[in-house]
């Protein structure tokens, strides 16, 4: 016999012994003994497992195919069943061959229990729409088939089910018989829970894989008739190979009609290798007054090619609809499945299992279709190599209701949850890798006042709640996990007396879902932590938590979240003391909620007074608590408490746990610890721990509601929120809050409020800091309001770690620019003010990343032109880096006066002092005098002349035009008078076209000229100068090698080009022909003497500009004809001093210098010419068709050397016209409007006549007709006021220093200037230098050009242009004016006047004009000294200006 069998025979025979010795000693005293004598019977009867059936009888003889079957066949070979068969006992037929039940062919034993066995080696085959019944059916063949319509029925024809089994029910409730599920019973007793009261129970569990037991018979209504139906039979089906099923297999109970209860499912046990069809096998509970219980059936085929409907629900009770029979078991053996399917028959029995086997596990569990599976073993253990599936009302209780005192452990793969309910009556331990519910509930109901073991969840992967799923617990729960704890949405929670989860990798409390500990309606039933609300002391605990993260009775925490990476909140977190520990980011979303409100003591240290008419006051704790007042009697609020510093208190309370309506205070809401701080925490939300307002509570007593006559209690004071993290971040819609709630309507005092400590955790410092805290929301720790006669709440404390060095505030803001912190702490005060005399004028302190620690503090200059330390400007720093303003000017004079002897002595190297002090010397035979330097040779004239040259000279006629872009040089188109006898009218006038082409300047050549005036006005200069000469040039070339020479009549002149030659003066103004006789012309009128030319005019070179001023040129031909009448010396003579007056000619002021040139040659030329019959006189001469005028010497003999020439013109027969008219002032108003045709337009004082054959355009000047001479100004005529030719001052050496240092010192000021206006910016840099362009920079070099050059006359043109780009630079000076001016203006309209430092250079101050202005004297002095060192250059003898003829001759 069994073990377990033989315990339980020993404990029913010792139980009526046991009953009978207890009545004999003692009556129970109260139900719990009683209750603990029935616990214990019960635990030994659920462990009792049944035991095996004993092994069958041996089977009788088999029968024969065709005498006892009436088929036809043997069973050796094959039998056919052919005709209905009706047995009365049980047969065994067995054989080597085959047997088939032909169609339509019915196999009856209708005896309950009665066996039909079949056991061929071969093939068994039940026809279409053949029957086989009977109570117990066994096929043993290879192969097996049931066909379409066929049926094996063993329906309510069981035997007896096993011995000591209770699945027939007694008495006469009419309820259902059990076996693989309990019997339904529908006869409540009100005292109990429905699912503690069924028909017949289970048994057979140990038979589950493999059931061979009948099913129990269904209880009567009546005593006397048996009502009940009967219990299902048993199929067994063995097929080695192939089995077809198109029929059904029905052991299902038999009804009981509306008198018996239901007999429950039989047995069906199916083998086989392969299987297919879509028949059915069934197993279902009868139906009756009270539905039987299912069966058992089991499947064991290895391959499964077609779905056979399975069926094992239990039977429907018309006696109670919505409690059908409990549903039976389907076990598939290969894949190591259990299912339990109630087929949506809602049913309050239970299918019960038993233990589960160990070895091997099963693979899966599934509860579905309204089916209720129960573990009613204590300490049982569930445990499956797959899933556990609840879906579609599936239910799954652990334990008894009443007896809640056990431990479960349910492990698994996965346990998915669908409209399902896991119930648990005492304490679970689940471990799992995935726990997903749907609309589900988990439900863990401990033993109330009995200590439960606590409960545990592991779902090491995922754990997903969603559709309102729930997990509850009376009792304290731990849920674990290495994943995602998943709240999905609205209605989903977990909750429990005492929470904590942990070990997750991130919980997602969603939108709508619930987190809390502990319950929100907790039952006398519930087991309730204690509360520390007496405590003055912190629990060790809250400051430093234990590490491993297990639930602890004995601890604080009612919930707590540990070692879990991250927490988003979009949902409610709510407990009396909430710890978030180990957690590294915290996210409360705007729809988020972690809350501690009203869930703190109701007493405590701070609690409110009550009077005796319900009047209360606040309770305290952060802030004290309000106080009230009634007919003069006043309360004190609650006391303040706790350390504000380190705060972990509850708050207090406004009466006591006897009145009803007493208030309590905010718990505490605790994240991160000492040890481990929180990385970030971010809420948009809400975190609170208000203490709770007063609220009028109806009670129900005694059938009726009465409502609380204390309607003045004061509100509870706001509880803790403590903080251990790194940094903070409150939206703008987020709350921090612990305020104290509001006193009662009829006059409570309002509470204080809590407190707030942000322990902030390695606080960054110095360059390492960043901002711990982003503060856009609120953070409220007023006290709350009070009411009637009530006062408010003080408020609560806000506090955070002491601060450390250059730090402040709760949140360590670095303090305010201006001050510095060098001692840690928090308050404010302590950031003192920096010296201010540490801090320049122009500067402001900066703020500092970390804070200023100590002095000095940093500052920085208020504007990017300012430079570190002193705040200066690049100038003023390059200033005071050299002592200062006053000492840095002596050391720039200084310094400039060094290199300007040190350029004087290189200039002197360089140039060779022979070249500073004095000419050439003069060539042998040269007759020129070098009183004037540009006379020293003849070879400066650029076309060469020799002496027969000159005996051939025919006449030298002139270009008309300045030679410029717009008027360039041309010849008019008839021959003069001189030549025409030696020259051809016609061809001489294409001679002219030509030359007049050649001429021409190009489009382009006048518009870079242009441009370039406007850029920069020396370098268009330059370009004019160069144009010219290439134009000369190629007039030149023209004449000397390309034109043939047609013009002239000389056959001679025409072979050998040398009858015309094309020359001009150095500065390129005038330029002129002349023209030979030929080598073959033999004639005694030609050339014409001298004195027969006269009146001769000789144009003047230059256009009395500065820097091409007024100069007669002589060359070897008007020298040698001068000669003939005036000695040479006395010719050079006269030559250098008019062109010593004729330099101080400038354009723009005619009327003005040339009076002294008229004065000189009455006073020094004319009386000295007196001597040779020859007087000059200053003319001005018409050579064009437009308004330009040249001016030039009329040279003419004297009355008595008139007279001879009249008379020599007699006896020539020469044809004589007058020469000069009669006084004609109005002509010089008029000169712009004489003919094209050349008129004598002469003008001469001593109305003079001369007879000569030619006409001559000109005016002579004196002082009456120069008063009327008009001249037109140019638009530069401005910067001709600082350039003009001046007398030579001598003292070449002095003024060469001087220039030296005035041109390093105006580089010295460009530089400073371009140093300044960089402070200001590098625009105005950019626009001094560019407008015009470079022309500030080019002066230092065009200087130094100057002043190292050699030869006198090189030195003066290059001095010359110099001096052009000095006064050029005066525009860029302008420019540097208005920029300081605006900037200037710009800076005081815009209030950034800063205070004056030392500085007296600076472009934020008054002083800003000095630099341009010293620049522009500089550039002033530089012109005259040019002025003079020009003339020096020039004029190297003083008595060219001397007022004394007589020693200007003798000189």
């Amino acid at each position: 016999m069994p073990i377990a069998q033989f315990h339980l025979l020993i404990l029913l025979l010792l139980t009526p012994l046991i009953a009978s010795q207890s009545s004999q000693q003692s009556i129970p005293s109260s139900e719990e003994e009683e209750a603990d004598s029935l616990l214990l019977l019960h635990r030994d009867y659920y462990q009792y497992s049944p035991p095996s059936p004993p092994p069958p009888p041996p089977h009788p003889p088999t029968v024969s195919c065709a005498g006892d079957l009436s088929g036809v066949g043997t069973l050796d070979t094959t039998c056919q069943i052919v005709s209905d068969l009706n047995l009365t006992d049980s047969v065994y037929i067995a054989g080597s061959g085959n047997l088939f039940v032909l169609p339509n062919v019915r196999v009856r034993c209708g005896v309950p229990g009665c066996g039909v066995v079949v056991n061929v080696s071969g093939n068994f085959s039940l026809g279409e729409n053949a029957t086989v019944v009977a109570g117990s059916v066994e096929v043993t063949a290879w192969n097996s088939t049931f066909r379409q319509g066929s049926v094996v029925n063993v329906t309510g024809l069981g035997g007896d089910p096993p011995a000591q089994t209770s699945g027939t029910p007694q008495g006469v409730e009419g309820a259902g018989g059990g076996y693989g599920g309990r019997g339904a019973c529908c006869w409540m007793d009100k005292k109990t829970r429905p699912e503690d009261d069924w028909g017949g129970d289970t048994y057979g569990w140990g038979m589950l894989q493999r059931p061979w037991s009948y099913g129990s018979k269904g209880g009567s209504t009546s005593k006397e008739v048996d009502y009940g139906g009967g219990g299902g039979g048993r199929v067994r089906v063995d097929v080695r190979e192939f089995l077809v099923l198109d029929g059904g297999v029905f052991a299902d109970g038999g009804s009981g009609g509306n008198k018996g209860g239901g007999g429950s499912g039989g047995s069906v046990y199916i083998t086989a290798y392969r299987m297919t069809g879509s028949g059915v096998i069934s197993a279902c509970g009868g139906g009756g007054f009270a539905g039987g219980g299912g069966g058992r059936i089991s499947v064991d085929v290895f391959s499964r090619h077609d779905e056979a409907v399975i069926y094992a629900h239990g039977g429907v009770s018309s006696g109670c609809p919505d409690n059908s029979g409990a549903a039976g078991t389907f076990y598939d053996a290969v894949p190591r499945s259990l299912i339990i399917s109630n087929h949506n028959l809602s049913t309050d029995a239970d299918t019960v299992l038993m233990d589960f086997p160990n070895q091997p596990l099963w693979t899966n569990v599934y509860v579905r279709n309204q089916a209720k599976a129960s573990v009613p073993l204590l300490w049982s253990r569930v445990q499956v190599q797959g899933q556990i599936k609840l879906e579609t009302g599936g239910t799954m209780s652990f334990g008894l209701a009443k007896y809640a005192s056990s431990e479960f452990e349910l492990l698994a793969e996965e346990i998915l949850m669908s409209d399902s309910v896991i119930k648990v009556y005492g304490a679970l331990r689940m471990s799992v890798k995935m726990f997903l519910m749907w609309n589900s509930q988990l439900r863990v109901t401990g033993g109330g006042e009995v200590p439960v073991a606590t409960s545990l969840l592991e779902a090491s992967n995922l754990l997903v709640l969603k559709g309102s799923s729930v997990i509850h617990s009376n009792a304290n729960l731990g849920v674990h996990g290495q994943g995602l704890l998943n709240l999905s949405g609205a209605g989903d929670r977990i909750e429990a007396q005492r929470l904590v989860l942990s070990l997750f990798y991130s919980i997602h409390v969603g939108p709508g879902s619930v987190l809390r500990g502990p319950l929100e309606n907790a039952t006398s039933e519930d087991m309730t932590p204690k509360l520390f609300c007496d405590r003055s002391d912190c629990p060790h605990e809250l400051i430093h938590p234990p590490e491993d993260c297990n639930v602890n009775s004995s601890l604080s925490f009612t919930l707590q979240i540990c070692r879990v990476e991250d927490i988003l909140v979009e949902g409610l977190i709510e407990g009396s003391i909430v710890h978030l520990h180990r957690a590294r980011n915290i996210d409360v979303q705007s729809s988020g909620k972690i809350s501690a409100s009203g869930l703190g003591c109701i007493g405590g240290i701070g609690r409110g007074m009550v009077m005796g008419n319900g009047l209360g006051s606040g309770a305290g704790h952060g802030g004290r608590g309000g106080s009230v007042c009634f007919n003069g009697t006043c309360l004190q609020g609650g006391v303040a408490y706790g350390n504000a510093g380190l705060p972990c208190e509850l708050g207090s309370g406004s009466g006591n746990d006897s009145l009803v309506g007493s208030t309590a205070g905010g718990g505490i809401i605790v994240m991160g610890s000492i040890g481990h701080p929180l990385l970030t925490l971010s809420i948009d939300g809400s975190v609170m721990a208000d203490g709770a307002s007063f609220k009028e509570v109806e009670k129900e007593k005694h059938h009726r509601v009465e409502t609380s006559s204390y309607g003045g209690l004061g509100g509870g004071s706001g509880g803790t929120i403590l903080l251990f993290l790194k940094t903070l971040s409150v939206g703008e819609n987020g709350t921090l809050s612990i305020a104290g709630g509001s006193g009662g309507p009829k006059g409570g005092g309002g509470g204080g409020g809590g407190r707030v400590h942000f322990h902030w955790a390695d606080i960054p410092t110095g360059d390492l800091y960043q901002h711990i805290a982003t503060i856009h929301g609120s953070i409220v720790n007023s006290g709350g309001l009070g009411k009637g006669q009530g006062i408010a709440g003080g408020n609560g404390t806000l506090s955070g770690k002491a601060c450390p060095r250059g730090l402040h505030g709760v949140f360590c803001k670095e303090c305010p620019p201006g001050t510095y912190k060098n001692v840690t702490g928090s308050d404010e005060s302590l950031c003192q003010w920096c010296p201010i005399q540490e801090l320049p004028a122009r500067a402001y302190h900066t703020k500092v990343r970390g804070g200023v620690t100590e002095t000095p503090c940093p500052y920085d200059c208020i504007s990017d032109r300012y430079h570190m330390p002193h705040c200066y400007t690049a100038f003023e720093e390059l200033i005071y880096t050299f002592g200062g303003p006053w000492l840095f000017g002596l050391l720039l004079l200084v310094l400039l006066f060094l290199l300007a002897l040190v350029l004087s002595v290189a200039r002197m190297r360089f140039v060779g002092v022979d070249e500073l002090h004095c000419t050439a010397p003069p060539q042998h035979g040269s007759q020129i005098d070098h009183s004037f330097p540009f006379l020293e040779s003849l070879n400066e004239v650029l076309e060469t002349s020799r002496v027969e040259e000159s005996e051939s000279h025919v006449h030298r006629m002139y270009f008309m035009g300045p030679n410029t872009f717009s008027q360039p040089w041309h010849l008019p188109q008839s021959p003069p008078e001189q030549i025409k006898e030696i020259v051809c009218e016609g061809a001489f006038n294409r001679f002219v076209d030509e030359i007049n082409v050649i001429a021409t300047y190009q489009w382009w050549e006048g518009s870079v000229y242009s441009i370039l005036s406007l850029l920069a006005y020396p370098v268009a200069w330059s370009w004019q100068q160069w144009r010219r000469r290439l134009k000369l040039q190629r007039l030149r070339e023209f004449v000397r090698s390309e034109y043939d020479h047609a013009c002239l009549r000389s056959c001679r002149s025409r072979a050998l080009y040398e009858g015309i030659k094309v020359a001009a003066t150095p500065d390129l103004i005038l330029a002129y022909v002349d023209f030979f006789l030929g080598g073959d012309e033999k004639r005694s009128d030609l050339p014409l003497p001298l004195r027969q030319r006269f009146p001769l005019a000789i144009l003047f070179g230059g256009d009395g500009s500065y820097l091409a001023p007024f100069s007669l040129h002589i060359d070897n031909i008007l020298d040698n004809l001068m000669t003939q009448a005036i000695r040479p010396t006395a010719w050079n003579r006269l030559v250098a001093g008019l062109n010593a007056q004729l330099r101080l000619v400038r354009r723009g002021c005619l009327r003005k210098t040339l009076q002294p040139v008229l004065w000189w040659l009455e006073s020094h030329a004319n009386p000295a010419l007196q001597s040779f019959g020859i007087r000059i006189d200053l003319a001005l001469f018409q050579t064009s068709s437009c308004d330009y005028c040249q001016y030039g010497l009329l040279v003419y003999a004297t009355e008595e050397n008139i007279q001879h020439a009249l008379a020599e013109s007699r006896d020539g027969g020469v044809e004589t016209q007058p020469l000069l008219g009669p006084n004609n002032d109005h002509k010089v108003k008029t000169m712009a409007n004489c003919s094209k045709e050349p008129l004598l337009c002469n003008y001469q004082s001593k109305n003079e006549y001369f007879l000569r054959p030619k006409r001559s355009s000109g005016v002579i000047l004196d002082f009456h007709s120069l008063k009327m001479l008009e001249e037109r100004r140019e638009i530069c005529f401005p910067l001709f006021l600082f350039l003009h030719n001046t007398k030579p001052t001598g003292h070449q050496d002095l003024v060469g220093l001087l220039i030296s240092i005035l041109l390093l010192g105006d580089l010295s000021m460009v530089l400073l200037t371009f140093l300044q206006l960089y402070s200001i910016s590098m625009r105005d840099v950019l626009l001094v230098l560019l407008i015009l362009p470079l022309g500030i920079l080019l002066p230092f070099p065009a200087g130094i050009n100057a002043l190292f050059s050699h030869g006198p006359r090189r030195s003066a043109g290059l001095a010359r242009l110099y001096a052009l780009w000095n006064v050029t630079s005066l525009i860029n000076v302008g420019v540097a004016f208005i920029c300081g001016y605006v900037h200037s203006k710009s800076q005081t309209s815009s209030g950034k006047v800063w205070p004056d430092l030392q500085s007296w250079i600076s472009m934020d101050e008054n002083e800003w004009w000095i630099l341009p202005l010293g620049l522009l004297l500089c550039k002033c002095l530089q012109s005259r000294l040019m002025n003079w060192h020009i003339a020096n250059l020039e004029i190297q003898d003083a008595s060219l200006y001397s007022s004394n003829s007589d020693l200007f001759w003798q000189s």
